[in-house]
């Protein structure tokens, strides 16, 4: 067992957080980074033992363009700053792991200004993808590059070179040496180089015990990246799909078919990474229909298979919409005295504290294996059991209370985790009554917490945002209109993966699927949906 086992992550965009400006001047270090101090207290107060940061080293703007990867962003502050609140972390039994951007740099990194420079000269010439001193780039460099995601200011490393791979691998030893973190979390890990992932696995084994790498991968097998060669794990998106669109649609069996589907990828324990929202993605409170539904939602991100993760000011609802050009609106500005309060006052931080604190005080919520018990479109029961004892959970999202008969797992009684509620079995059932849009975590009484205070219903349900709450403005876009049908793709299957068209590997993927089964409607929209074609070539070698 290691400390991510048992991980209740928070997560922080700090750039963000912090207020700083969009773009880097370059200019003296400016200590945004400290006002973050005061939300480590907050950070555990919550129930969360790690915290996710990210990404923190000078960059052009958003982070992801790396500038300097030993250099914290000069408009956070220095690098003697992280090394304090780390320590700081660590102080409050908070593990940290921060953003590794080893797929890309920015431009302004040094080895692309020496290519700049010194062209066909630079010694750093084969530290980037196709290289071509013939072509151009939308920067009228004079030279081409492959990028990331079709952005020229993100050039994409050469994973292949030693080169590059020693220098990253001394990054990571670097990281570890200055400022003691406990884990990395990789961006775009799914269009990265396996061996190249490997080599900072060795790395990883290398600096610190239970040191952890976490890999962003959207679609695809994610057990061809997590497991004993490469990565810890990976983020879960096809279960952050399924927890919202499950909710807005009325339709529990989306969630259940999805942890199915990746049980059979990756086991039925494996601890993927699982989120209901995050620096990419809309708010949760902003993606649901109806704002109850936060309940249940969260309910089930506590106790479903994986390592839990509440990106930072969604424990207060707030809303984050996405928007065409901009992740601005994801990413606010909160300041603490604003909601230093908010566990007392705001019953969605009330919320997540009380699971953040069962979780890490219930072990079977972290290894207990996964077992549905009832499903229906509008309510769902299923138990993680361990050492012969089990955890029920049981989640309505309809507009009325909802009465379940479930097996009781071996005990005769259990107590409300949320409400204090206490059941007794008859003949081996429970008899179980859920609250319209709402949840509970049922534990056998010898399990329970003696010093534990659940929460009434009252608290947990959410109400109508109050008049003088804080607010996160956010822009309110058009949707975008419909797509028309796609036409028939003729698939030549003689050509290589590289040489596809996005819609000619989306087809290759959804006839690899349709060799292991049925294609669900769900499959077929996460297939349509994805249009980078790296991520495709990644997903569509992903098969075996």
């Amino acid at each position: 067992m290691a400390w991510y086992d048992e991980a209740v992550f928070y997560h922080i965009y700090p750039l963000g957080m912090t207020g700083a400006p969009k773009q880097n001047a370059y200019e003296a270090p400016v200590h945004r980074l400290n006002t973050l101090l005061p939300w480590i207290a907050h950070i555990k107060e919550i129930g969360c033992n790690a915290l996710y940061i990210g990404p923190l080293f000078e960059s052009v703007g958003h982070g992801y363009e790396t500038t300097d990867y030993k250099k914290l962003d000069s408009r956070l502050g220095t690098n003697e700053d992280l090394t304090a609140f780390v320590a700081a972390c660590h102080e409050q039994g908070i593990r940290v792991i921060l953003d590794g951007v080893f797929n890309h740099t920015g431009r302004d990194f040094f080895a692309f200004q020496d290519i700049k420079h010194h062209r066909e000269n630079s010694p750093y010439k084969d530290w980037y993808c196709n290289v071509n001193f013939w072509g151009n780039n939308s920067f009228g460099d004079g030279f081409s590059y492959d990028n990331w995601g079709g952005y020229d200011l993100l050039a994409k490393l050469n994973q292949h070179n030693p080169a590059v791979r020693d220098y990253i691998c001394d990054v990571i030893r670097f990281w570890v040496s200055t400022f003691d973190i406990d884990g990395i979390r990789l961006d775009a890990a799914d269009v990265m180089d396996f061996e190249y992932m490997k080599a900072l696995r060795g790395v990883a084994n290398e600096v610190k015990p239970d040191f952890w790498l976490m890999g962003e991968v959207i679609h695809g097998n994610y057990a061809r990246w997590a497991n004993e060669g490469t990565l810890h794990s990976v983020t879960n998106y096809m279960l952050h799909k399924a927890l919202y669109s499950a909710h807005n649609d009325h339709n529990y069996f989306e969630v259940a078919h999805t942890i199915k589907y990746v049980s059979g990828m990756c086991g039925n324990n494996l601890k993927l990474y699982t989120f209901v929202d995050n620096h990419d993605v809309e708010r949760i409170y902003t993606k649901l229909t109806n704002k109850a539904h936060f309940a249940p939602v969260h309910v089930m991100l506590y106790t479903l298979p994986g390592v839990p993760s509440i990106y930072y000011g969604s424990e207060f609802g707030i809303e984050g919409r996405k928007e065409r050009h901009s992740d601005d609106s994801l990413r606010p500005t909160l300041s603490f005295d604003d909601f230093k309060d908010a566990v007392n006052t705001n019953p969605h931080t009330a919320l997540i504290a009380a699971l953040g604190k069962l979780r890490q005080r219930t072990p079977a919520l972290c290894y207990g294996d996964y077992k549905e018990l009832l499903l229906q479109t509008t309510h769902f029961a299923y138990a993680r059991t361990l050492d012969g004892k089990a955890v029920i959970t049981t989640v309505n999202n309809a507009d009325t209370a909802v009465t379940m008969n479930v097996e009781s797992m071996g005990s005769d009684e259990y107590i409300g985790a949320l409400t204090g509620q206490t059941i007794r079995a008859e003949g081996g059932r429970l008899q179980v009554t859920v609250a319209a849009n709402a949840g509970e975590v049922w534990l056998p009484t010898a399990w329970a917490s003696g010093d534990a205070k659940p929460l009434t219903p009252i608290e947990i349900a959410p109400p109508a945002p109050k008049a003088d709450e804080p607010k996160v403005e956010t822009v309110k876009v058009e949707e975008p209109k419909t797509e028309e049908p796609q036409p028939p793709v003729t698939l030549d299957r003689s050509k290589p993966y590289d040489a596809m068209t996005v819609e000619e590997l989306q087809e290759a993927i959804l006839e690899k699927m349709r060799q292991n089964g049925p294609v669900t409607d769900y499959m077929l929209r996460t297939v349509r949906d994805n249009t980078h074609r790296g991520s495709l070539v990644t997903w569509v070698n992903s098969f075996r």
